[in-house]
């Protein structure tokens, strides 16, 4: 799509509907919408937020942030959404990608605000929490919520960043080692885990 115009007419009406839903630079109401499916696009947004349609990368990064606006998370599923359309799109990880944070205060007064690949800014705390989720080889894969149930994965500078940020402190029984932000503490691991 970096150069060529988009055919398909369900990603035309999904554009125009997504240009009139803009409205002094806020997000349209996608919350409020609940239109009929009308079936699978072929689009795809990949694990470092790279966004795909028809095979081809969007090169446009305002049109990236467009559909973004129209994102909407149901049931596990995602999807573009319009006030008279929804179509299903494919989400390989987490929808967004934090490309770096900005830090205020520290200790339990530090607040930590994401910003995302798609413009979003987020004050990581109770309504935005960071998790971070490893893998069988202990590959850890930190995320913070964005929106409506939507999740950033944190990329991997913004994360080694975060961890200098880091200290511990004891929850439930246990030394974590994690990062305050907006009066909460975010577990990145147990501390008996880093001394090993």
């Amino acid at each position: 799509m970096s150069g060529q115009n988009i055919v398909t007419p369900d990603a035309e009406s999904l554009l125009a509907s997504a240009k009139a839903a803009q409205k002094d630079g806020k997000l349209p109401p996608v919350h409020l919408w609940d239109p009929p499916f009308c079936g699978d696009l072929d689009m795809e947004i990949r694990r470092d937020g790279t966004w795909f349609y028809n095979g081809t990368p969007i090169g446009r990064a305002p049109l990236v942030r467009l559909f973004s606006s129209i994102l909407k998370l149901e049931d596990g599923k995602y999807f573009l959404v319009t006030p008279v359309e929804k179509v299903g799109i494919r989400v390989e990880d987490a929808p967004f990608v934090a490309v770096d944070f900005e830090v205020a205060g520290t200790g339990a007064a530090q607040v930590v605000t994401f910003s995302t690949h798609v413009g979003d800014t987020v004050i990581a705390g109770p309504e935005n929490p960071i998790r971070v989720v490893r893998d069988d080889t202990g590959e850890p894969s930190p995320y913070i919520m964005v929106r409506a149930g939507m999740e950033a994965l944190i990329d991997r500078k913004s994360f080694y960043r975060l961890v200098d940020l880091g200290e511990a402190h004891r929850e439930d029984g246990t030394d974590w080692f994690g990062v305050w932000s907006g009066g909460s503490f975010f577990r990145i691991i147990p501390v008996a885990e880093l001394e090993l």
